[in-house]
Parts: C-alpha cells; sequence; structure tokens
C-alpha cells in the first residue's frame, strides 16, 4: 500500500519481541517511517532459553539482530533506548538518549516475572526472560555440581544437586525434563565421583495438574512421563519462602536445595506502569477491541501488556497472542490511514504444545492432540519454523541431531565464576 510523502506518518514500535517484529513486517515498505525501539539489539526467541540454560544451544542460535532484519524493511529504522516514559498529551516516547515524536504508537515491551510479592523468593531465584538469565542459570546448574564434587558434607552434596522448579505450564515442564536428561545423560559422565542418581530435579505446581490449559488426557501423560524420567512432581504445592540453602513450601516442609527456578507466573512490564492509563490483573492494560487506548486511538498496546478480555477470558500472555496482535495493529493502523474499515481483533487459537523430554511431547491444536513421538516432531518442526535467521535454523537443528543421537550438549561451559551463593 504505497503512500505518498504528503501522508507519510511516524509509527514509532517499542519492543521488538514477537508482537512487535510482526508489526514492523506489516509496516515495512509502505511510506511511513517506522521507528523500532528496543534496549536490547537483537529479537530474542523465549521459548528456548530453557535449553540454553540446560547447555543444549549456544545463546546467539535463538537470537537475531534487529538491524539485520531492519536491512530488509525499507522505511524502518532501528533506536537502541530504555524506554523511560510516554507522553501520551505530546505523543513522545521518552528514552535516556533522547526524545521520539509519534504519529502513532505500538507498545508491546512484554512481561516480567511476577513473583506476587514474595521478596524472599525473588532475591533468591533464577528465571528465564532475558538472554543473560539463560547464561547466569547454565553456569550456576554446572558451578553446583563443581562445588558437589569437592563438597566433603554428604547432605550439603545432595543440596547442591537439588533444583526445586516452580510452575507446571510450559516452561515449568520443559525445563523439568531438559534438566533431568542433562543431569542423567551428561552431567552422569561429566561426573563419575558423584552418585548424581542422587540429584534431585522437583517441580511443584499450586494446582491440581500440570498444563491446566491442555486437555485431561495430555496432563496425565505429561505427569506419568515425568515420573518416569525421576522427575519429582509435587501438586497442589506453594513455595512461600527461600533461603540460600532451602526452600520452603506452604505446608512447613522445607527442601534443601542450592537451585530455585520460578516459573509460576509473569506480569506486565514496568513499562506499563509509565503510562497514565487503568491497570487491570497483573498490571497489564485494558484495551479496546482494535487493540488501542480507549482515550488515544492512536496508541496500540499488543502482546503481554495488553489485557483484552475474548469469549468470556482474558487473553492469555503467549507468544500467538503477541504475534496475532502485532500484525493486526499494524494493519489497522494502514486502515486508518487509507479510511478502511478493520473488523475488531479476534485471536484464533491454533493450540498449545509442550516437550517433555526426548521422543516425548503434547500437542493440542486445530481438534486434534498428539502425544508422545509425533508431538515431539511437530514441536521441534514449528519451532525450527518460528526461528528468525537461516543460521539460526542450522545450528538448532545440528545440535538438536547431535543430542538426539549421542546424548551429548555441547555447551556445558561456565562462562563466569560464581563469587556466592544466590540461593
Amino acid at each position: 500500500m504505497g503512500l505518498g510523502p504528503d501522508v507519510k506518518k511516524r509509527i514509532v514500535i517499542i519492543g521488538m519481541g514477537f508482537g512487535g517484529i510482526r508489526a514492523a513486517r506489516v509496516l515495512a515498505g509502505t511510506g511511513h517511517d517506522v521507528v523500532l525501539v528496543d534496549r536490547n539489539n537483537y529479537h530474542l526467541f523465549q521459548p528456548l532459553l530453557y535449553q540454553v540454560a540446560t547447555a543444549g544451544l549456544e545463546q546467539e542460535s535463538i537470537a537475531h539482530s534487529v538491524r539485520a532484519m531492519a536491512r530488509h524493511w525499507p522505511g524502518t529504522r532501528f533506536h537502541l533506548a530504555e524506554v523511560s516514559g510516554i507522553d501520551l498529551a505530546a505523543r513522545e516516547v521518552r528514552t535516556a538518549t533522547g526524545v521520539i515524536p509519534y504519529d502513532y504508537l505500538i507498545v508491546g515491551a512484554g512481561s516480567v516475572t511476577n513473583y506476587f510479592g514474595m521478596e524472599p523468593v525473588e532475591r533468591h531465584a533464577y528465571d528465564l526472560k532475558e538472554l543473560t538469565d539463560a547464561e547466569t542459570l547454565r553456569n550456576h546448574i554446572l558451578t553446583s555440581f563443581e562445588r558437589a564434587v569437592v563438597e566433603p558434607d554428604p547432605a550439603r552434596q545432595r543440596a547442591l544437586m537439588t533444583f526445586v522448579i516452580v510452575g507446571g505450564g510450559p516452561t515449568g515442564v520443559e525445563f523439568a525434563g531438559a534438566l533431568i536428561e542433562l543431569v542423567q545423560f551428561v552431567l552422569a559422565k561429566d561426573y563419575p565421583e558423584l552418585g548424581t542418581h542422587t540429584a534431585r530435579v522437583i517441580l511443584v505446581e499450586a494446582t491440581g495438574r500440570l498444563l491446566a490449559s491442555m486437555p485431561e488426557k495430555q496432563c496425565t501423560y505429561t505427569l506419568k512421563k515425568l515420573r518416569s524420567m525421576s522427575v519429582e512432581v509435587l501438586l497442589n504445592a506453594r513455595v512461600v519462602d527461600a533461603g540460600p540453602e532451602r526452600v520452603m513450601l506452604h505446608d512447613g516442609a522445607v527442601i534443601p536445595a542450592h537451585t530455585l527456578f520460578w516459573s509460576a507466573g509473569v506480569k506486565a512490564a514496568p513499562l506499563a506502569s509509565a503510562l497514565a492509563v487503568s491497570r487491570a490483573a497483573g498490571g497489564r492494560i485494558p484495551v479496546a477491541a482494535d487493540l488501542t487506548l480507549p482515550s488515544q486511538p492512536e496508541v496500540f498496546v499488543i502482546g503481554d501488556m495488553a489485557y483484552l478480555e475474548q469469549d468470556g477470558a482474558a487473553l492469555p500472555m503467549t507468544a500467538p497472542v503477541a504475534m496475532q496482535m502485532g500484525m493486526y495493529a499494524g494493519r489497522a493502523i494502514l486502515a486508518l490511514e487509507s479510511g478502511t474499515p478493520l473488523p475488531r481483533f479476534r485471536y484464533h487459537d491454533k493450540g498449545s504444545m509442550a516437550t517433555i523430554g526426548r521422543n516425548a511431547a503434547v500437542a493440542s491444536a486445530f481438534g486434534l492432540n498428539f502425544r508422545g513421538y509425533l508431538a515431539w516432531l511437530v514441536w521441534l518442526l514449528l519451532h525450527l519454523y518460528y526461528l528468525i535467521g537461516f543460521r539460526n535454523r542450522i545450528v538448532v537443528m545440528l545440535n538438536w541431531v547431535w543430542y538426539y543421537w549421542f546424548h551429548e550438549r555441547q555447551v556445558r561451559l561456565i562462562t563466569r565464576r560464581e563469587t556466592k551463593d544466590r540461593l
């Protein structure tokens, strides 16, 4: 849709996550000035962060330079900056390096981990939202085994090899499966002097089932598969406190552990609080049916930051929702400029999936339910498809093939020494 320079508008997109990237693709080459803003110079494929943390993938293989993408998007330019605020009245985005005026604004800054006000847990736990988080967690896991080798106290040695994972959603399930395989098939050979069979991976879920959004049979399969892999699954259990060497549950039980991984919730990124608008649960911003702020029709909020109910329930904070919202926001701006009506946004759920381990996954899509090897194969192919960058796809695929045949994970590198326990 080529528009002349007399109607050229400046469109600022905050956040180069799944939603921001899709919006940029729609708007590129349409005759507008599209400014991409992010505090990182890369797009991160967050669903595979846990594989970086468990030594399966190099961190560079799941990230792609925004400038490399923008080279192929006419009319777009990238601005590396942390957004500190948005002046809705003046139509300006404030950053540490200056002010960026806009005619249209798309806000997709994503989410951060939600610890629900438990400060000790937040201080001691690890999460996976940034690329550096995955490297930090990998360093910690490998360092824990190095320390266990020289630890004379058997109880403390076992605590060093105990990993508590909170949250039975896709991230928690996938991380638990990948971690137990790392311990059993790789670290058991690296540390023959350790009885790695005494290592514990404990998955804690507050409700009575894992992968709650999936059908019952998928949840049951996931639970049985994880337990058959020696993952200890605690249902109807909540972590309420944590310290340097222990994790406490709601019933008073104490688990001696040096590693706590938190995947039990997310909330809107702090930028949401910088907007002078009302907020819903999880700090999310309520949007109209066209994803705009009710009082600001030129401002679109997409992805995890947006709160929109559909069929009586809020849309989930997931990558597929963000991608569809990003594409819609881009099209909505073009429709506004051309005077073309556009129907309200509606999310089309194409299903969900999670991998559990080698040859094991669950998938629910298009009314069909898959389990086991077929679901695992579908999971692999879809993740390769959605990865950005041909090189990244090749590198990730080769790593997966290598691990499948040899049960080896090549990225067992401690790239930073720990000065003290975080847990």
